[in-house]
């Protein structure tokens, strides 16, 4: 998977519709952060609160999700497959252009679906509160795909003629609402083909899914309708705000310099232990994880990697340490993937969270002592411990160290809901940074963290709502029956299913995104796991670890390519680097798997 480069800012001003996409998307987003806490603050002290918060702020996620969408697609970084980087360089020109082309025929399709949904909203004359109709909520659909669609032109190459083939794509989607019939013997095979291989070229992972919906509904005679129907019924989750929310914090805590201020507490606890600094590193990114494994190697790799190897690390190993450490943590609190699969699977967060306390640390503990090893292997420099300087380290960062506890606190001490934690989590990382450490400015930094989160978080929730809209498919298809009723007259053992689940999962991280892999794939898993007596956090744990290691997979390995741009190396010798981390924790995920007493235990040590 990759996030394309954004192309350089123009030093103009905005026009009408940046200005609408940015001023929006704040706005959406600081309202986001500000009911929540407005709520949870009221419910204490026995107040009234405001009326309809909750479901302004589940409409404000599908605003941020397709204002994101815009954003992502005005600076060409919709996430897709980046195996078209191994193309040769004659080629990518012309893969670029057919990859704008399919992007505009799914997105204009998508925007003709979301009117048709909008218009149905009108004529109904449904409402969100009283005086406020549902379609006005609605119509950032069609807005978002039509802008989309424009856009893949657009950029999908410098060259009016480039352009023009791109254009073709526009008017495609209608030659199957109009020209083509239904069941058309050859159509559907051959369209499913080209789809497949455009994807391959680069098409982001949210048309990859759409495009599948849209041509499998189109098959099936189901009303075109049904995608955004899909797409919005996801959006209705009340945990599902806690995504932008918790990735919010993690933009202003990175930006507001509190990276440096925890690796100083980290470095000042451990550098005085055989391979300290190593460890740090892992500590670090650990924590980072809930704002990205992608803002974490870009914000951390310039100051960490150059540390390791003045401290004599070998340089191919700090990069491979640092991409690897990059996707850990994925398993606690705050972790967007983790929150998602409890709110598809219908997990109990606390319960989930719980059972993944020791296979976490057991994955972050591999992945420390391997640091630690090379540290006596290379004779890595240790600082004597101070006492002194542990201590300031620790009162300098006391308030970004209890921005997690006041998370904990909120969520689990029954003081609010998932989303509510997640609200005051960011606006308390909001104030730490702006108004206790100052080193966040509200006229330099605040529109730029704004935006930069909507970007990110929107490529994110717009590939939630199409695949969703394919894992309804699959289920009104009966595949999940039926993969069961084929996986048990084949496999017999319980153990043998749980090491061919292992490298199925494994396939399904390094050839899918997470976010998506999680609403087609755990549709799946629920009742296999119910079939095969396997407890559901168990199989959480799995799915996540497993995933885990696709953020170190190739060919999609985010982490892998991310690393690749900040360090300025070879693809090869990025992977080269990350392999043996990634045998390593490919074991970690076997223990995890094959013995539950390591998720089960801490669910009856806690009584969860």
């Amino acid at each position: 998977m990759s996030h394309a480069a954004p192309p350089p800012e123009t030093s103009g001003p905005d026009t009408p519709l940046q200005f609408f996409e940015n001023s929006f998307s704040i706005l959406a987003l600081s309202l986001m952060t500000v009911l929540p806490v407005i709520e949870m603050v009221a419910r204490q002290l026995r107040w009234s609160g405001i009326p309809g918060s909750a479901v302004v702020v589940q409409q404000l996620t599908l605003w941020i999700g397709m204002l994101g969408g815009m954003l992502a697609s005005r600076s060409d970084r919709l996430l897709g497959l980046s195996s078209s980087t191994f193309l040769p360089e004659s080629w990518r020109a012309p893969a670029k252009i057919a990859a704008g082309a399919m992007l505009a025929a799914v997105s204009t399709c998508l925007a003709w679906a979301s009117w048709v949904f909008v218009r149905s909203e009108r004529q109904a004359s449904s409402q969100l509160l009283p005086g406020v109709p549902k379609w006005t909520a609605l119509a950032i659909m069609l807005v978002g795909f039509a802008v989309v669609a424009l856009r893949a032109v657009w950029h999908c190459s410098p060259s009016w003629k480039g352009r023009a083939l791109a254009a073709l794509g526009l008017p495609l989607p209608a030659l199957f609402g109009f020209v083509i019939p239904v069941g058309t013997p050859g159509v559907l095979p051959l369209s499913l083909t080209i789809l497949a291989l455009v994807s391959v070229l680069g098409l982001p992972i949210f048309a990859v899914f759409g495009g599948l919906s849209l041509l499998l509904f189109w098959a099936n005679t189901t009303p075109v309708a049904s995608v955004p129907v899909e797409m919005y019924r996801l959006v209705a989750s009340p945990l599902l705000p806690s995504i932008p929310l918790f990735t919010l914090a993690g933009y202003f805590m990175v930006q507001g310099g509190a990276t440096k201020r925890l690796l100083r507490v980290f470095t000042a606890l451990f550098s005085w232990i055989p391979g300290g600094l190593a460890i740090a590193t892992v500590a670090i990114c650990t924590v980072f994880t809930f704002a990205g494994s992608g803002l974490t190697i870009l914000s951390l790799g310039g100051l960490l990697v150059p540390m390791l190897i003045k401290t004599r690390y070998p340089e191919n190993f700090s990069i491979g340490l640092l991409t690897s450490s990059g996707s850990l943590g994925l398993l606690f609190p705050t972790s967007v993937p983790a929150i998602l699969y409890c709110v598809y699977s219908q997990t109990p967060l606390p319960r989930l969270f719980t059972g993944a306390i020791l296979p976490e640390l057991l994955m972050i503990g591999c992945v420390a002592t391997v640091g630690i090893h090379m540290g006596l292997k290379s004779n890595a420099v240790r600082d004597p411990f101070s006492l002194r300087e542990a201590a300031s380290a620790l009162w300098t960062a006391k308030f970004e160290l209890a921005l997690p506890v006041i998370m904990v606190i909120g969520l689990f001490g029954g003081f609010g809901t998932l989303t509510e934690a997640a609200a005051l989590t960011a606006f308390c990382a909001f104030v730490v940074e702006v108004f206790i450490y100052r080193d966040l400015k509200l006229t330099r930094d605040y529109r730029e963290v704004f935006v930069e989160c909507a970007t990110i978080v929107g490529g994110i929730l717009l590939i939630l709502g199409v695949a969703l809209g394919f894992t309804n498919y699959l289920i009104d298809a009966e595949v999940p029956s039926r993969l069961i009723d084929w996986v048990q007259a084949h496999v017999q053992s319980k153990y043998l299913f749980l090491l061919l689940l292992n490298g199925a999962l494994l396939v399904v991280g390094a050839l899918m995104d997470i976010f998506a892999a999680i609403l087609v794939v755990v549709p799946l898993l629920k009742p296999l796991a119910v079939a095969y007596a396997i407890d559901p956090v168990q199989m959480g744990v799995i799915f996540i670890a497993n995933l885990e290691l696709g953020y170190l997979h190739p060919p999609v390995g985010i982490n892998l390519f991310l690393s690749a741009y900040r360090f300025k190396k070879p693809m090869g010798t990025i992977i080269w680097a990350t392999l043996p981390f990634l045998f390593i924790l490919m074991g970690s995920v076997l223990l995890i798997t094959y013995v539950p007493w390591l998720t089960l235990a801490p669910l009856r040590w806690f009584g969860k």
